[in-house]
């Protein structure tokens, strides 16, 4: 982490970086666990690496990323023709390691879990 000195405290570097998962596959006997994400295409495969280590504790062995660029877009009008274009992107294949079985795709709450079993019988 990146730290300057300030008086008599340190002001420490937080990461702003938004990382949104698209998909994930559990572990199976062939293969890793693996998940995709969509992250912003200045990040770098370091980065995404000691983000997923560091602050969710995630054990990752690989990551490969892709780059993309936005699709461009004509809207056309009676009076005008509008042309757009959306961000661009980066997307991030990760591949934990072997001990990593489950992905958990889910969340699950017992105190949720438990009413919804007493409810059914």
């Amino acid at each position: 982490m990146l730290a300057k000195k300030i008086g008599d405290g340190f002001r420490m570097w937080m990461p702003n970086m938004p990382m949104m998962m698209t998909s994930a596959t559990n572990a199976t006997l062939n293969e890793p666990a693996k998940a995709t994400f969509r992250v912003l295409p200045r990040m770098t495969k370091h980065e995404i690496k000691e983000y997923l280590t560091k602050i969710y504790g995630l054990p990752v062995h690989k990551v490969n990323t892709m780059n993309y660029m936005g699709k461009r877009k004509i809207v056309r009008g009676t009076r005008n023709v509008l042309y757009f274009k959306y961000k661009d992107f980066k997307k991030a294949v990760v591949t934990f390691d072997k001990s990593f079985t489950d992905v958990g795709m889910g969340m699950s709450i017992p105190e949720i879990d438990d009413d919804e079993a007493d409810e059914a019988y």
